[in-house]
């Protein structure tokens, strides 16, 4: 193959394309409403993802950051609090922990999936903490009162959540996932034997509906899930000023709401979601095959991600076919229910690859888009210098930001532009050998 493709990171446009009489007709109602600001188009989004999520209630927010921030507030972590969670993550993971004046204490990650390692948290409880049920879980060093541990799903795949909800539960704290990247994800729970949701299995789950998130917005938004009617209604007065009945206020919130027009959009594209999640699968298990036949994964030169809850049975490695628009989460199985197939949802496909960077300068000179999910973990930013954090401290998280690296996985790619990028991998390496 000489024929040189473009194969972005991403390209929102086809989606759009598909959808886009919807889409308009969904912003035109919004429009000739004038109602913008939270009401009925929010109100009917919540329950649109309550019920994909299975769970109690979704509360619509601004952004993911912001789920992150209304729960850590909900919860009333604050000063003197500490919150357990990984170093590898996008900032805000961290950053809204900062910015209700707590602070994190980061654990290393399993270098499988890049999520939390649930023996580490252990580790770090058993010898850096005490814990008394009088006073609770207490940093020796700090003397934080350890409140939380917010896992992270990142790229798509669920942590290892019953050794984390177990040890959530011996110590007091509370759980608060990171699920901007995960909706639709599942986690196969062997405490329960039920597959459950990303974002419903602690006491919060927080999603972003960014532009590049499997289920993006046009613009920011975000939304918060929660099994508990209580915590539902303080979600809720906090996201406008804290504030209820309006200009009464009980607690002091912040201006979290969602956008109307935002969730419009996203009402429209909740029902294709499981079609884009089935065909971004299909993609990476096509990835999958071609390394596996190209003998890259196997000379120890690219390790494609492992889809840790996969069932053999429900992956594919053959050709794929052109995506078909329309499909809606309810026509995904014969007898019309929902389709619960999804294990990784592939926001991002990411592999480890030998001499990265010298890679990714070489495919985008190819015309193939790639990115690094993230480049330096968050114990070495600087401004988390004060939590005084060594170089090497973390070693799997500082590898996987010095080897990883994330591949067109869109929906609308065809069986050629996952071939071409493939092989443009190969030819890097051939002629490095």
């Amino acid at each position: 193959m000489t024929q040189q493709f473009r194969v972005p990171l991403l390209d929102l446009k086809g989606q759009y394309d598909s959808i886009a009489e919807e889409v308009r007709a969904a912003v035109e109602e919004v429009l000739e409403s004038q109602q913008f600001i939270l009401g009925p188009k929010v109100e009917s989004l919540e329950a649109a993802v309550a019920d994909y999520c299975d769970c109690g209630y979704a509360v619509g927010v601004s952004s993911g950051s912001d789920a992150l921030l209304i729960a850590l507030m909900t919860a009333e972590i604050g000063p003197g609090c500490g919150v357990i969670t990984t170093p590898f993550t996008f900032f805000s993971t961290a950053g809204a922990v900062t910015r209700v004046g707590a602070r994190p204490f980061f654990v290393d990650i399993d270098p499988v999936t890049f999520n939390l390692d649930p023996r580490k948290v252990q580790t770090f409880i058993e010898t850096e903490c005490r814990f008394s049920r009088e006073q609770g879980l207490i940093h020796r060093q700090t003397g934080a009162l350890v409140r939380a541990i917010i896992p992270v799903h990142l790229y798509g795949q669920c942590a290892d959540m019953d050794p984390i909800l177990a040890v959530a539960a011996e110590y007091g704290l509370l759980t608060i996932e990171d699920a901007a990247q995960a909706i639709g994800a599942l986690y196969p729970s062997t405490e329960t034997g039920a597959e459950k949701h990303a974002g419903t299995m602690g006491d919060y789950g927080c999603f972003s509906f960014f532009p590049t998130k499997n289920l993006g917005g046009f613009g920011d938004a975000g939304m918060v899930t929660t099994a508990d009617s209580q915590l539902a209604e303080t979600l809720r007065v906090l996201r406008v000023h804290g504030s209820k009945p309006k200009y009464y206020h009980q607690l002091i919130g912040g201006n979290f709401r969602l956008d109307a027009l935002q969730a419009a959009v996203l009402l429209v594209k909740l029902r294709y979601l499981d079609a884009w999640v089935a065909r971004r699968r299909q993609n990476a298990f096509y990835y999958d095959s071609l390394f596996q036949g190209s003998r890259l994964s196997h000379d120890g030169l690219v390790t494609p991600p492992h889809a840790v809850w996969e069932s053999v049975s429900s992956r594919t490695s053959s050709k794929l076919e052109t995506v078909t628009p329309g499909i809606s989460s309810d026509k995904l199985t014969s007898d019309g229910r929902k389709s619960t197939s999804q294990r990784h949802v592939y926001n991002q496909y990411v592999i480890r690859a030998k001499n990265r960077d010298e890679l990714r300068l070489y495919l985008a000179e190819q015309g193939i888009g790639t990115e690094i999910y993230y480049p330096l973990p968050l114990h070495r930013q600087e401004c988390f210098a004060s939590l005084d954090y060594k170089q090497g401290v973390f070693p799997e998280s500082e590898k996987a930001a010095a080897e990883t690296l994330a591949l067109p996985i869109y929906p609308e790619l065809q069986s050629a532009q996952l071939e071409y990028v493939v092989e443009k991998i190969k030819a890097f390496y051939a002629a490095r050998a």
